[in-house]
């Protein structure tokens, strides 16, 4: 059978693809971008309908699309969501569920991102995987377009493969990035756009951490960043660069424009020479249309890219973070808020260790110095959440106050650093903490 034969015996409706999908089954799904809308839709329409039952599914990133289908609070009786990464969604339904008496409804399951591949197939056992892909092309072959990550591993070990595919997925290069029409079970087409990333305006703190990041920054560094508002400032401080590379979790529109200048060559790049790598990508259309069919760019899944062993290979890595509360050890909490999970430990402490083992490598955490309108300090005496980034891992803290260095500081020496990263109005609660703690 030729592959265009192939390709209409397996196309369907959505309703019909979700229907193969039993009672009591692990799901698990594209992320962010990637998620597939139509499927989406329809197996919320499944759920709502009685038709299914006991689902759980397991996820990293959500985005709007999942929020109003399967995660929706009327359906959190028939659909359990386990999720690996807090967003906005999973947000809202905590709240909502605070206000409903208590009542959970987020499992949060505690990950390296690295890790999340061998997770999903040996820990947990999924048995349906999800997603939105490309086209396929001349030789029966999708591709995974902004999402690598640990779907192209999990959509090969689940029992059950059922794939939407949308002409404005961008064709992505990489390891493990195409996916022969052979290997799909099921197959609904749905071309509408692809979600963009919200443009979130800088603060004048940000811009400030920006140019300080931006000064850490040498020629010839490997990039590391997330995406939002400050880690585009950090690319557009680094204009005056040279030979930069990328090996990054997330790609963004700021890395794109690195590119795009020639800043970013890939040239002094160990390992992937000559080309930019992530695992996942977020931005806006005129980056999806960049990555399409785009011979320097390279997706790769996350158990490699984010792999400490791995990025440790390229010299001069820069990893870039953000976190929530820094304490005066330099322990940092960056994913629990006022009592709950607010986002997750994500990769952040795959690069930070990663970094930190390349030669010439500085893992950077960053913060602005405050919350809450200014009423909230991030440096604090104690965590009020669990530690993401251990005290004997970080390096570079930095906030609109400036940086410091922490490797072969004291505590004593620690504390006082930090201490100065703070607003000036937190600095005596601060060093009076410190005191009793025998820091200082």
């Amino acid at each position: 059978m030729d592959v265009d034969s192939f390709y209409q015996s397996k196309l369907t409706t959505p309703d019909q693809a979700v229907a193969s999908i039993p009672a009591g089954s692990k799901l698990s799904m594209g992320m962010a971008m990637a998620e597939p809308p139509a499927l989406l839709k329809a197996l919320a329409d499944r759920a709502e309908a009685g038709g299914i039952q006991d689902l759980k599914v397991y996820y990293f990133e959500s985005n709007r699309i999942a929020g109003d289908t399967i995660l929706r609070y009327e359906l959190n009786d028939r659909i359990s969501p386990y999720c690996m990464f807090i967003s906005g969604v999973e947000r809202a339904l905590i709240k909502r569920g605070m206000q409903d008496g208590g009542r959970k409804l987020i499992n949060y399951v505690p990950n390296n991102f690295h890790q999340t591949p061998r997770l999903l197939i040996d820990e947990i056992g999924i048995d349906t995987f999800i997603c939105t892909v490309s086209l396929m092309d001349r030789h029966g072959y999708f591709s995974f377009g902004t999402g690598n990550d640990y779907s192209t591993k999990v959509a090969r070990a689940a029992k059950r493969l059922i794939v939407e595919v949308n002409e404005n997925m961008p064709r992505v290069n990489g390891a493990g990035a195409e996916l022969h029409v052979s290997e799909v079970d099921a197959i609904v087409a749905n071309n509408v756009p692809l979600l963009e990333l919200p443009v979130r305006a800088p603060t004048r703190e940000d811009e400030v951490i920006g140019r300080t990041i931006a000064g850490l920054v040498p020629n010839g560094a490997c990039l590391q960043m997330g995406v939002g508002a400050l880690p585009n400032l950090v690319c557009a401080e680094l204009k005056g660069r040279n030979d930069l590379g990328i090996h990054t979790e997330a790609l963004n529109p700021g890395l794109v424009d690195l590119i795009r200048a020639g800043v970013v060559t890939n040239r002094r790049k160990a390992i992937d020479r000559g080309k930019t790598v992530f695992t996942f990508a977020m931005g806006q259309k005129a980056m999806y249309d960049f990555l399409n069919d785009n011979p320097a760019v390279e997706s790769a899944p996350v158990d490699y890219v984010n792999d400490p062993h791995i990025i440790a290979q390229n010299d001069n890595v820069i990893s870039i973070n953000a976190t929530i509360q820094i304490d005066l050890t330099g322990a940092c909490n960056s994913e629990h808020m006022l009592g709950h999970q607010y986002s997750a430990s994500g990769g952040q402490l795959d690069f930070v260790r990663g970094a930190f083992a390349s030669k010439g490598g500085k893992s950077i955490i960053a913060a602005r110095s405050t919350a809450a309108k200014g009423k909230v300090s991030r440096i604090v005496a104690r965590l009020d959440g669990p530690v993401t980034t251990p005290r004997i891992d970080s390096h570079h803290i930095v906030t609109e106050f400036g940086a410091v260095n922490l490797k072969g500081l004291s505590s004593t020496e620690r504390a006082l650093r930090l201490i100065e990263l703070a607003h000036p109005e937190f600095h005596d609660g601060l060093r009076e903490a410190a005191k009793q703690q025998h820091l200082i």
